[in-house]
């Protein structure tokens, strides 16, 4: 299998890729894991790597000075290429594991955990621009709105819009969607000793679900119905699933938004300019505007579905 072929398996869909991700990281990502493959080295110590990247990118973005902000910005994007490429590698030479599972979902979210840390570290001795009083304590709880009531809820409803979609275009083996009730049942199922990393992650990833389900009534309504009525994916009537993509496919750009890329940018622009506190503030405001505006139009699809399929019976 050539590169370019390799490359190609590893999008999920036209719908959901993002330019950034189809010309830029997924080919140096597979260029890593193909040199990764070629020394022998598991996609575990990949992960583990990207994980002190990032750490230390956002370390870097604790310094206000340039130098250690395009230092920050590389570490950064680097950490990226190695998520990118601990996945590649692991379904190239089929090494799939559940630490690797563990360590992949949490790598992002210890990347930012830092850099919000460090963030409020770089600002809190700073004036706040306009005033002659000090960020402070203040700018401590910006970054915990910015970051754990923002950033997290968003990029995970994000996801689950776009594992959503794929589920209608792909079915289940081209998604990634899973639901509260199947990794609950896993985690129950685990023996009492012998398993806690698997207890930790499926009691992790099943909250997660959970978060997930609990933010879109609707869409459950409407999967329920379905399975009920069609059973699997494969035998959703052809029309359903169209009308579910064609109104599911104008958002995707919104949950590109509200992912990686555009964020990372902002942190980037932001950073090297010495107001950080910016990169916040579009969190708390821009990126939230199109959080809610995206939830608000997918819950009305799924409302609309529905209720065209009552309409019918």
């Amino acid at each position: 299998m050539g590169f370019n072929d390799l490359l190609n398996a590893s999008f999920k869909s036209k719908d959901t890729e993002e330019w950034l991700d189809v010309h830029f990281t997924r080919p140096i990502g597979l260029l890593i894991a193909l040199l990764c493959k070629h020394l022998k080295i598991h996609p575990n110590y990949i992960t583990i790597v990207s994980i002190f990247l990032g750490i230390a990118a956002g370390i870097s973005f604790s310094f206000s000075d340039l130098s250690h902000n395009i230092f920050g910005v590389l570490l950064l994007m680097l950490a990226n290429f190695c998520d990118s490429a601990d996945g590649q590698l692991a379904r190239i030479a089929n090494q799939k594991t559940m630490i690797g599972r563990m360590l992949d979902g949490f790598a992002g979210d210890l990347w930012f955990l830092a850099i919000y840390v460090c963030l409020a570290l770089r600002m809190t001795n700073q004036l706040i621009p306009g005033t002659s009083a000090h960020w402070g304590i203040g700018i401590w709880i910006i970054a915990l709105i910015s970051g754990f009531l923002c950033h997290s809820p968003q990029s995970s409803l994000a996801d689950y819009y776009r594992q959503i979609h794929l589920f209608f275009l792909k079915g289940k083996e081209g998604s990634e969607l899973d639901t509260y009730t199947s990794q609950w049942r896993i985690f129950k199922s685990l023996p009492k000793k012998g398993a806690l990393l698997q207890q930790i992650f499926y009691f992790n990833y099943a909250n997660y679900c959970k978060s997930q389900e609990h933010r879109t009534p609707a869409f459950q309504k409407l999967i329920l119905a379905l399975q009920n009525k069609y059973g699997n994916v494969a035998r959703f009537p052809l029309h359903l699933k169209d009308s579910f993509l064609n109104s599911s496919r104008p958002l995707m750009k919104y949950t590109n938004i509200l992912t990686f890329n555009f964020r990372a940018l902002c942190l980037y622009v932001t950073c090297l300019l010495d107001c950080p506190w910016v990169y916040m503030l579009i969190e708390i405001t821009v990126l939230n505007v199109i959080y809610v505006y995206m939830h608000k139009k997918h819950e009305a699809l799924c409302k609309r579905l529905l209720s065209s399929m009552t309409d019918n019976q």
